[in-house]
Order: C-alpha cells, then structure tokens, then sequence
C-alpha cells in the first residue's frame, strides 16, 4: 500500500499507511463475499473498494488517470516476485500442441488480474502456448461454475466431450469441470485411487506427466 499512498499524495488526496493497510484488510471481506457466489469482479473494482474503506467519497475524487496509476500498483507484485513455474510445463505443452491439441487456460484470479497474469506467463515464454485465456475477473464468474468452462470451450471451438480440464483443487477444478461434462486430470500428490468418490479421470504429479496422461484417457 505504501505505492497507494505515494499516489494519492501527489494528487493532493492523502491517505496514511495505517488507514491503507486497514482498507486492503477490508477489502477482502468484500471480495470474499463476492467470490462464494462464484462470481468476479474487475480489478478496478478491488481498487475502488479498498479507496471506499478509507474515505466513501474517495473514489469519485480520484481521475481516470490516477486510478489507472493505482490498478497498476495494485495489481504488479506478481511481477516483482514471480512464481516458479513447473519445470516441465513448457515441453508438456509443445508435445501436446505437436499432436494436434488446442490449448486454453481458465483460471480463478485473486489479487492479480488476468492482463497482470498474461504479462506475467509472456515473461515465462508461456502464454503462446495457449489459443485463448479465461481469467474469472474479465468474465464476471469463477470456478467452479460451470459456465466459465463453456466459454472458454466456446472461444476455442472445443466441445466438453472431447476436452479435458487440468487443474488441482477437488472442487474448484474436478467437480467445476465434470459440472460441465468435461473429463479431468487432477494435478495432485495423491494417487488416483487415493482420491475418493470424487475423483478425477486421471492424476498426475506435475504437468511433466501430463502428455502421458492425457494418451491414456484418449487410448
């Protein structure tokens, strides 16, 4: 938050650190409650409410350029100190990409808005792999309703019988894809058979395993 205040001091609308720290806070009381029902919102909005904590009237003081300043600061941390991706990501796509496989992330965002996350998979030489992204934030709704499966599916053409979702949580991935008729592989330490009732098509320990897998589900 220190950027925030670095921000709306220079526009002459001083918040102190004390006052951001607790808006952030509760801010996500406000999130939270948005994403139980499955649903998203714009980053902006994330912006605006931590800005409504501090001062209600505090939003309509701040210029479409400041806010733009503020979303920025918000939303690049990812980038300062990015995650490790999976070693064997890269070459678990290239090998699914040269069979003839059309690629799509769908994804949950939290903090991090979706057009951070793409800049972020640019700089890990990722984001080519996939033919299109659904970031729950851009469409409104989250994992694991079922409908941010069927838009992306319909972005690529793609049809929930022939696809097959990844993923590693047990409910936002395995029964969010199954809720829209897709097969999926879970991405777990677990063994299939460990997985209960519930469990996937397939189980896998990291992406590396993954062009295997899915040759087992197609066999």
């Amino acid at each position: 938050m220190q950027d925030f205040e670095t921000i709306l001091q220079a526009v002459g609308l001083p918040a102190s650190a004390a006052a951001l720290d607790r808006a952030y806070d509760e801010s996500a009381s406000y999130l939270s409650r948005i994403w139980a029902r499955h649903r998203d919102v714009a980053v902006e909005e994330h912006v605006r409410a931590i800005l409504t904590a501090v001062d209600a009237e505090l939003p309509a003081r701040v210029s479409d350029a400041v806010l733009a300043a503020l979303v920025e600061a918000y939303a690049r941390p990812i980038l300062l100190v990015p995650p490790a991706p999976d070693t064997g990501a890269r070459a678990a796509f290239d090998t699914l990409a040269a069979r003839g496989c059309t690629l799509a992330l769908v994804s949950n965002t939290m903090r991090t808005p979706g057009a951070m996350l793409r800049r972020l998979l640019g700089r890990l030489d990722l984001l080519g792999c996939f033919a299109h992204t659904t970031f729950s934030d851009e469409v409104g709704v989250r994992k694991p309703d079922p409908e941010i499966f069927a838009l992306t599916l319909r972005a690529v053409g793609g049809e929930p019988a022939t696809a097959v979702h990844v993923g590693d949580d047990e409910v936002l991935d395995v029964q969010g894809a199954r809720a829209a008729g897709m097969r999926v592989i879970q991405v777990t330490s677990l063994s299939l058979r460990a997985l209960g009732a519930q469990r996937p098509d397939g189980a896998i320990p990291s992406l590396a395993a993954l062009p295997d897998a899915i040759a087992q589900l197609e066999s």
